[in-house]
């Protein structure tokens, strides 16, 4: 953000109240003084230097929706710890004078700290209501769904209140670790700690056990919407089709059926849905506003597309802070805690992480508080996987790349539709080992790789067995896997359902 010259005439207070102006105006409040106050003038005011009764003084912001005080700001310099100052903002949240209207009898329940630089809020509706570091302000639509929670649950007001009183779980249907795995977060989500981190091996069902949390925290907890990140859009349709397939132990409805589950496709974000799946680029193309995010885009990892530097990230209307209460971060080893985080911390929400090999990032980034461990030697143990050895086949190709000459005619396919045209090349195509089934497709170096597995299946790989074990082979994308897909059925000489 460019520095404003007319800025530096102002004292340092001064000049953090004008971006606090700014702030609240962009969430959607209308900014007054005292001298002239309309509480008409839309469903958010924020009244600046309003004198309360005595003793209580005058506070920085008065904050008023739908003409009924809810909350104070307490306005600071840039640089003061917020944490020293929060007593200012206690003193005036029972302060205000008797002839005006507030949402709530007793005291304000929202209190903010800023400085125009960091923000924390405190809803004092919370059980042990503690202050959060947050992005910017809610908007004023936000504060008055909060107030009418607590007409609709008078005994559980607020999201926290209610993850306190969460039924007990029903384990049908569940593996023994994916039972663990969900009553650990619950314990952690009630004991009000931001951040989770369920560690469990690959194939012991981290979707399946997410999509049981998402239900219990919609249905149980109330919670408004929820936002499930995955590396790449493939893995996106994937975790659709695990909540299309969900049904609920207490119901006999699809989850899908209960609820709306968007998977990201395009940069609109369906406002009724209560789980949108999406990528973080896509999610970052959204903050940005951009219109659309180019799909080839949507379909590389996280790290693949890594920025060079951290990506800047600025207050969003159309996305505001709190259009998520909870985010669930799949493969959450990825690279998002320092190129990307700054789009996971924008939200004013909860995060659980899913990983089957957390490092020591995301230990960090969940503030080490690993709520379930359960490693492959577990699940092999509780036979829910096998064992494995690993059998590296490596090609010539794959280790250091090739060229294709100049001259040859060359079958181009577009990424997305798949539409092939032939085109000679006029110069020679080098690649290297990272662009193998990404930019360029060598269907010789599949079909090496398959035949040798094949041709060693019996003798090195699984001697003395006579039957194809089920096998998983990891492609980089869906383009990658069906040309595996078909590769194999020719190199085995079987039918569709052999390899899937």
């Amino acid at each position: 953000m460019e520095r404003d010259p007319a800025l530096e005439y102002l004292t340092a207070e001064a000049r953090a109240r004008v971006e606090i102006d700014r702030m609240l105006v962009a969430a959607g409040w209308t900014v007054q003084s005292a001298r002239s106050v309309n509480l008409r003038a839309s469903l958010g005011i924020a009244i600046r230097e309003f004198v309360l009764q005595a003793p209580h003084g005058r506070v920085d912001y008065l904050l008023f929706v739908d003409g009924m005080a809810v909350g104070v700001v307490e306005a600071k310099k840039v640089g003061e710890t917020l944490k020293g100052v929060e007593w200012q903002s206690a003193k005036y949240l029972d302060g205000l004078p008797s002839e005006l209207p507030s949402a709530l009898e007793g005291a304000l329940p929202f209190a903010y700290e800023s400085t125009g630089v960091e923000t924390q809020f405190t809803n004092t509706l919370d059980p042990d209501a503690n202050s959060r570091r947050v992005f910017s302000f809610h908007r004023p639509e936000t504060l008055a769904d909060w107030i009418a929670e607590t007409h609709r649950h008078p005994l559980a007001p607020t999201l926290r209140h209610r993850l306190r009183a969460l039924p007990p779980l029903d384990e049908q249907g569940l593996w023994p670790a994916q039972g663990r795995a969900i009553r650990s977060l619950e314990a952690s989500l009630a004991a009000d700690r931001p951040r989770a981190l369920i560690q469990m091996a690959t194939g012991s069902g981290k979707t399946f056990t997410a999509a049981n949390i998402a239900y219990r925290l919609i249905k149980h907890g109330d919670a408004r919407r929820i936002l499930f990140l995955v590396d790449r859009a493939n893995l996106g349709r994937q975790t659709l089709k695990e909540f299309q397939r969900f049904t609920p132990p207490d119901d006999g409805r699809a989850f899908t059926d209960l609820y709306n589950v968007q998977h990201l496709a395009s940069n609109t974000v369906d406002p009724v849905a209560r789980v949108t799946i999406s990528t973080i680029q896509r999610l970052y193309s959204v903050l940005r506003g951009e219109a659309e995010l180019a799909p080839e885009l949507d379909e590389l990892s996280a790290d693949a597309l890594a920025p060079a530097a951290p990506v800047p990230v600025e207050y969003n209307a159309a996305l505001p802070i709190e259009a998520f209460d909870i985010v669930i971060v799949d493969e959450c080893h990825r690279s998002i805690y320092g190129l990307w985080r700054q789009v996971i911390d924008y939200f004013d929400a909860s995060v659980i992480g899913l990983t089957a090999t957390p490092n020591k990032q995301a230990f960090g980034f969940f503030n080490q508080n690993l709520v379930m461990e359960y490693t492959h030697e577990q699940a092999v143990a509780d036979e829910v996987n096998v064992d494995f050895e690993v059998y590296r086949i490596r090609t010539e190709i794959s280790e250091r790349g090739s060229t294709i000459d100049a001259g040859l005619v060359t079958r181009f396919r577009d990424r997305q539709t798949r539409a092939e045209r032939w085109e000679r090349l006029d110069d020679d195509l080098d690649y290297d080992a990272g662009s193998l089934d990404r930019a360029v497709v060598s269907k010789d170096q599949i079909r090496t790789v398959i035949r040798t597995f094949r041709e060693r299946l019996f003798s090195e790989i699984f001697p003395g067995r006579s039957e194809v074990p089920k096998t998983l082979i990891f492609a980089k994308d869906d383009s990658h896997a069906d040309d595996i897909v078909q590769m194999v059925r020719e190199e085995f000489g079987k039918g569709s359902a052999f390899a899937v």
